[in-house]
């Protein structure tokens, strides 16, 4: 199929891109990466009347050191991140869970910003800005505004953002100093959305005790979820088999997923259970090797 007709908008400035915003508002789109929207669009899912693009737009392109942390523009391509020197460096869970997205061709034109303001149910981002304690700087013609990732997420789909505001900016902080990483998911096919999928984070202390923990998935609720009661569990314990199953257990008890034509909610609840082990596993290992 084809697109439905629409006006198209490429505003060169970010000051046009927030003016065309305002101008148009709820019968506006952005454009961003266009790897979501545009196949909404040929389906005629997504019927917008006019398209925004901002790939002429180069200061929303950049990642930049701030406070131990990255801040990274919004048209920041997602491949451009995954190889960049300074996430690899501070944000290897960023680094390491770009790589599940999609396939490098993909990759190469999505955007940072565009997968967190889409906010599929299953793409990897969300979860990562959850567990990071992600910041959101939206701006509009009225000035900017900065949005915690446990207020931006709001249901399937959906996102704090108002139709005559731009997302700009992602600030990720840095994971504590000595914490291990991890992300795991499973797929019905290489490149495919997730079924499920976990992003973790482990602290150890000299004695090996878990200090922090955090555990935020994907795939298993209308936006990233985190793991409360099963992060409170493993505070203070070490993490062997039996503790790090437990926690496993615990997490996958919390969890209401949906079914749908891909996977039962009660597959998506056992892999869910399963994969949080794993992560905390590999986050645990990797805690050790740089205590």
């Amino acid at each position: 199929m084809k697109p439905a007709v629409f006006q198209y908008v490429a505003p060169r400035t970010r000051e046009e891109a927030l003016e065309a915003v305002r101008r148009f508002g709820s019968d506006g789109k952005i454009l961003a990466g266009g790897q979501s929207l545009v196949p909404l669009m040929a389906m005629r899912l997504a019927r917008p009347a006019t398209i925004i693009d901002l790939n002429r737009i180069p200061d929303l392109a950049y990642i930049r050191a701030a406070r131990g942390g990255l801040s990274i523009g919004a048209m920041t391509r997602q491949r451009t991140a995954e190889m960049h020197r300074l996430v690899i460096e501070r944000l290897p869970l960023l680094a390491e869970a770009l790589r599940l997205v999609g396939h490098a061709q993909i990759r190469t034109r999505g955007t940072i910003g565009g997968s967190l303001a889409h906010a599929d149910p299953s793409a990897e981002l969300p979860a990562v800005a959850a567990v990071l304690g992600g910041r959101f700087v939206v701006a509009s013609t009225r000035g900017e505004r900065i949005v915690d990732v446990s207020q931006f997420f709001t249901g399937y789909l959906t996102t704090a953002l108002q139709p005559h505001e731009i997302l700009v900016e992602v600030q990720l902080p840095a994971p504590p100093a000595g914490a291990g990483w991890a992300f795991q998911e499973i797929s019905r096919r290489h490149g495919d959305f997730a079924i499920a999928g976990v992003a973790a984070l482990v602290r150890l202390d000299g004695d090996r005790r878990c200090t922090e923990a955090r555990l935020a998935f994907t795939g298993v609720g209308p936006g990233p979820v985190r793991a409360s009661d099963a992060e409170a569990y493993l505070a203070g314990k070490r993490l062997g088999n039996a503790t790090v199953d437990e926690a496993g257990r615990i997490a996958q008890a919390a969890l209401d997923p949906d079914s749908d034509i891909h996977a039962s909610a009660a597959y998506r609840k056992h892999v869910a259970g399963v994969l949080a082990a794993r992560a905390l596993r590999q986050a645990a290992e990797r805690a050790k090797s740089q205590g």
